[in-house]
């Protein structure tokens, strides 16, 4: 049986894709339209700790990462790296940190004197739709003059809601994948066929979900009838009086958890930037919309003060 208490949404999902078939079936499904050409069995784990400077006027520090798992393999005897970072809240940043992994980890490749391809995908659990910059130029204002040159640095993400799980060769990869969705939507008390799924993996999508405290008396054993599981599941949201004007409720403060998160980052971005945040540019913070402060996001690099700030938020 698995502790639940210390697991966190991304503590689970990387402790699902740490065994290689989950892997590869997952990334063969998004890459690769479902043809298995990513084996389980050629995948080693890969030592992906980053370090990076971040050197300003201001201060200067050392910042050490960790991407959620990287993997190496060949394809057709050329070796290559794969990554998966799990993302459970919208990160407007995720286009520069990925960048910053891929570079840095190709700077370290160097002093091997040998570069490794690498591709690493975002895979996003959250309940809302993305709402984040997916390409460098989506933070930018580019001249049209320059637009063929400039080059827009990407990232491949994938939504969890949106996941044709037919492509998905193992079953309880499929499985996970297809819990998750369920839950999202709210299909507790039936599902269209019974399953098999392993326990903990049922445990795992609850986690992602914000949905553990609704199970209640889970079936033990290595593997549950996941149709069984999630009627479980409807018994705690109806034991709880859980009416969907309660549900939506808890989807509001869901809400305005990661509102409050990116303002967060946001003040920490700007302390950067400026060296310091006056009360009443945080109070300004505090009450603009998650639209001025996605504008915000956008034109952080040409931030030089809190009038700046102030124009975009007003």
């Amino acid at each position: 049986m698995i502790v639940t208490n210390n697991l966190t949404p991304d503590s689970a999902c990387r402790t699902f894709f740490s065994n290689d078939v989950h892997f590869a079936s997952f990334s063969n499904a998004f890459l690769f339209d479902g043809k298995q050409v990513i084996h389980p069995e050629r995948l080693v784990r890969y030592e992906n700790d980053t370090s990076f400077i971040i050197n300003d006027t201001k201060s200067v520090e050392d910042e050490k990462r960790r991407r959620d798992i990287v993997v190496k393999t060949d394809i057709n005897g050329i070796y290559c790296l794969f990554g998966i970072e799990h993302q459970s809240s919208i990160d407007q940043e995720m286009v520069i940190r990925c960048g910053n992994y891929e570079m840095v980890e190709y700077l370290k490749q160097l002093k091997n004197k040998r570069l490794v391809p690498q591709l690493m995908v975002v895979f996003y659990t959250g309940s809302r739709k993305w709402e984040g910059p997916l390409k460098l130029s989506d933070y930018l204002e580019i001249p049209k003059e320059l637009k063929p040159y400039f080059n827009d640095w990407k990232i491949y993400l994938v939504d969890v809601k949106d996941i044709d799980t037919s492509k998905i060769k193992d079953k309880q990869t499929r499985y996970f994948i297809e819990a998750i969705q369920n839950m999202y939507k709210g299909n507790y008390d039936k599902l269209h066929r019974k399953i098999k799924m392993n326990r903990n993996n049922f445990i795992y999508a609850a986690i992602i979900t914000g949905s553990l405290d609704l199970i209640k008396d889970l079936p033990e054993g290595d593997e549950i009838d996941m149709c069984e599981g999630m009627e479980r599941m409807a018994e705690g949201f109806r034991s709880e009086g859980r009416k969907q004007g309660i549900l939506v409720g808890r989807n509001e403060g869901r809400k305005e958890g990661k509102l409050e998160e990116k303002r967060s980052t946001l003040k920490e971005q700007l302390i950067i930037k400026l060296g310091a945040v006056s009360s009443r540019l945080e109070e300004q913070l505090t009450n603009a919309s998650l639209e001025k402060l996605n504008v915000l996001t956008r034109n952080i690099f040409d931030i030089t003060s809190e009038e700046d700030v102030l124009r975009i938020i007003h």
